[in-house]
């Protein structure tokens, strides 16, 4: 006891607690030291919030660039991936600078000097600024994505639908194939159209994962636009047999009944011969003939046609069908010919002038709007009826004689009617233009 009496104070006053507190005390308390310590936990604390910002906005960021990378093959959607990747840089820099600070100092050491402590705190400082300016660049890049990733979470909403509406419709068209099939129809066609669609599924149950989704979203479509084709024509195969049946009962009577009408336009045609001269009736020399074996090739491919109905070719049936109808609508037209013919001449045989008043009073229909508010008439006007009124003259000249050209005289009427019509008509859009 004496002799620690006797000791300098300010070593007594450092002795004695190390004496009490034991080797791991540290050497100061309080003061500047401190709180340098302190001020340099602070800023690895804020550092280290910082650091758990930046890495939590990266991470929700990546996934909504995976979204958009998903969806969007666009230019657009490219140069976001890039400069995502050149941010991921940037971020990658300034975490490293981070980590190296917070490693670079033991802020727990007993013996941290408080210079030291002021350099981590400066550095932590620095690497927490660093960390927020990037994280700041980060948010404004998110706030550029916005388009692209509303277009891509828009095509993600329908994704689900679209795929769910697909299957949807193959099976609808399955059991529409299965209906048709169940009433004694093969639909063989349909039911290759069908099949052919298998891989199809197969692939959007492997889903957007594997294949994208804008594929995906594509296949799906496509699958839907076809099923449900093929499930129409399955629900109306019934009814397009049944029409089938019934257009070859209706064209085979039909071609009986051309068959009786071509036999009676001989006489007609003898008639003809008989009362007017041959410019009347030559042309429908060969309409017998003619009726005749189109009604033979009609037959015919009526034969065609029910073989193939019974083979349940309805696209063969329906083309032949077609066919018939042609062959039969022109051998019609040319029994009907002849029979129109004859009444007609018989007609302007008996009454000439009611076809020339007919026709005169068409001319002075046009020429009275052609004067119609003028002095005198447009020439482009006047100049076609003029002629048409020479070209009626000597058609009236023509019906002299013993054996007139009738048929001549009806042609030649019709035809300056029509140019007079003509003429109404274009007289009738100059005045509409110019009003």
């Amino acid at each position: 006891m004496l002799a620690l009496m006797l000791l300098p104070v300010p070593l007594v006053l450092v002795a004695v607690p190390g004496a009490f507190a034991g080797g791991g005390t540290r050497r100061w308390f309080g003061g500047r030291g401190e709180s340098q310590r302190a001020d340099a936990q602070a800023a690895k604390d804020a550092a280290a919030a910082a650091f758990y910002e930046l890495d939590t906005a990266q991470r929700d960021l990546r996934i909504s660039i995976e979204t958009i990378t998903a969806v969007d093959a666009s230019p657009g959607a490219r140069r976001a991936v890039d400069d995502f990747a050149a941010l991921g840089r940037r971020i990658d820099e300034v975490s490293h600078a981070y980590i190296t600070a917070v490693d670079a100092y033991d802020l727990d050491r007993d013996d941290l000097e408080a210079s030291i402590a002021s350099r981590a705190r400066g550095e932590l400082n620095r690497a927490k600024d660093d960390l927020l300016r990037v994280k700041g660049e980060l948010e404004q890049f998110e706030q550029g994505l916005g388009p692209l990733l509303d277009k891509a979470e828009t095509q993600l909403a329908r994704l689900a639908p679209a795929v769910e509406r697909a299957r949807a419709a193959l099976l609808s068209a399955s059991n529409a194939l299965d209906a048709a099939r169940g009433s004694g129809l093969r639909a063989d066609d349909l039911a290759a159209r069908l099949a052919a669609l298998g891989p199809e599924l197969t692939k959007l149950n492997q889903g957007a994962g594997q294949h994208g989704v804008a594929e995906t979203l594509q296949r799906a479509d496509r699958v839907l636009r076809d099923a449900e084709a093929v499930r129409a024509e399955a629900e109306r195969l019934p009814e397009r047999a049944a029409e089938t049946d019934k257009r070859l009962v209706s064209l085979r009577t039909r071609a009986q009944a051309l068959w009786n009408r071509a036999a009676a336009v001989e006489p007609v045609l003898s008639e003809l011969r008989r009362r007017f001269s041959a410019a009347c009736w030559q042309d429908l020399q060969h309409v017998p003939e003619q009726a005749a074996e189109s009604v033979h090739q009609a037959e015919g491919k009526l034969r065609e046609a029910a073989q193939a109905r019974a083979e349940q070719r309805w696209a063969d049936a329906t083309a032949m069908l077609s066919t018939v109808r042609a062959l039969l609508n022109g051998a019609d037209e040319a029994v009907s010919a002849a029979g129109d013919r004859l009444n007609r001449l018989n007609a302007v045989s008996k009454d000439p002038e009611a076809e020339i008043q007919r026709t005169r009073f068409a001319i002075r229909d046009a020429q009275r709007l052609a004067m119609a508010g003028r002095h005198t008439p447009e020439p482009r006007h006047a100049r076609p009826l003029d002629d048409s009124v020479a070209r009626l003259d000597r058609a009236i000249e023509g019906l002299e004689g013993r054996h007139p050209d009738y048929w001549h005289f009806l042609t030649e009427t019709e035809a300056v009617r029509a140019s007079v019509a003509r003429v109404v008509e274009m007289i009738r859009e100059d005045r509409g233009g110019g009003g």
